[in-house]
């Protein structure tokens, strides 16, 4: 591919300091009909692991140049993580989550070296509460909630089968489709990589496809997918894949569906160096792939690779922003602004901080 470094132009969504609940992460975008912007992230933590974190909104009413507060959408006792958004016109929105429950009393959380003992009480006593509480308070797996009202007002918790950063889309015809990874009782399970559709708004869900495990490919490795329905109606998955048979690498595969989820290809390596993916239609027809790079400190940061052929090959990779401070970082999501311009958020340390907030990068493609 050729490396690309756009003219860019940096932001904030949410940074918070003065309170030990500032850290935010894996983020998500979208736009709805009226071109307002939504970004979600689980926010007001204390660190990468803990039982903290709510499921936040902000929104933008001027394409990302200034956003709301955090709005809470949900917050379990729970670790709320993995926010993803979605909005189809007319006020019809779905976020979607996990939550997650550590075990031994949230003992995980003891190994951020980073985080004062003031925070690491905070997050143990939190995880000790869980033993005070009734079972049904704490109930962990994957969950959409639905709003028809612009996100003012929100359903009910919504248990469903597969988790995804970024959640499910809809379709031209109105069907909302998740791919997931599916959530069995063992998270950490060799769990496959499923499809799952709704026609009621994403109150019920019906499984209408797995995709294939390539010869090269661990199963265990496949996680985190995103999916979209490009211009010929076909749709286009994008899996992170933590490392393959042959190789220790952290990369995207690719896979199609020409039947509107129920059958799949076997997935293909884009050859990017990092994960996870967001996949994106621009209005030239470009697709993008927003992705992290994360393995080597001396070239990480967040990388959108580019594809004019609808996902067959990939032929350019734009260098948003670079990060130096720390490997804790990611998960860009993109959206497509009035000017053809494109916004993509992720989380990433600010400048001098050791937490993470939710940034922003205003970029253009090549010619655009």
């Amino acid at each position: 591919m050729v490396e690309i470094k756009p003219e860019v132009e940096h932001g904030i969504v949410n940074r918070v300091d003065g309170t030990i609940f500032k850290y935010h992460g894996w983020p998500s975008v979208c736009k709805d009909e009226r071109g307002v912007l939504y970004a979600t992230a689980s926010g007001m933590r204390i660190q990468h692991v803990d039982p903290s974190g709510k499921n936040c909104m902000y929104v933008s009413f001027n394409e990302g140049k200034t956003w709301t507060p955090p709005i809470v959408v949900n917050d379990s006792y729970l670790d709320d993580r993995d926010t993803g958004i979605w909005a189809w016109g007319k006020g019809h929105m779905i976020m979607s989550w996990f939550s997650l429950r550590y075990p031994d009393n949230c003992a995980a959380i003891q190994t951020y070296d980073w985080v004062g003992d003031a925070e690491k009480s905070v997050c143990k006593g939190i995880g000790e509460s869980w033993s005070f509480l009734p079972e049904e308070e704490i109930k962990d797996g994957s969950f959409v909630k639905m709003s028809d009202d612009y996100g003012v007002t929100w359903s009910d918790p919504v248990r469903v089968p597969v988790t995804s950063p970024h959640g499910p889309v809809t379709l031209k015809d109105g069907t909302l489709v998740y791919m997931g990874k599916y959530m069995s009782p063992d998270y950490l399970a060799p769990n496959p990589i499923c499809v799952y559709s709704s026609h009621d708004g994403g109150y019920t869900w019906e499984r209408i496809g797995e995709v294939p495990v390539g010869e090269d490919i661990i199963v265990d490795n496949m996680h985190e997918p995103h999916m979209v329905e490009l211009p010929n109606g076909r749709l286009l998955g994008a899996i992170r894949i933590h490392e393959r048979k042959t190789q220790p690498d952290f990369t995207v595969y690719t896979t199609y569906s020409d039947d509107k989820g129920k059958t799949w290809s076997v997935p293909k390596c884009i050859e990017v160096d990092g994960a996870p993916p967001h996949l994106m239609v621009h209005s030239s027809g470009a697709v993008i792939c927003s992705y992290s790079r994360r393995r080597s400190e001396k070239d990480r940061g967040e990388r959108a690779c580019v594809s004019y052929d609808n996902g067959e090959t990939w032929t350019e990779d734009y260098d948003l922003k670079s990060e130096f401070n720390s490997g804790d970082h990611g998960y860009p999501a993109s959206v497509e602004l009035s000017d053809g311009s494109i916004l993509t958020v992720y989380y990433m340390s600010a400048e001098k901080d050791w937490h993470c907030s939710v940034l922003s990068t205003r970029w253009r493609l090549k010619g655009k």
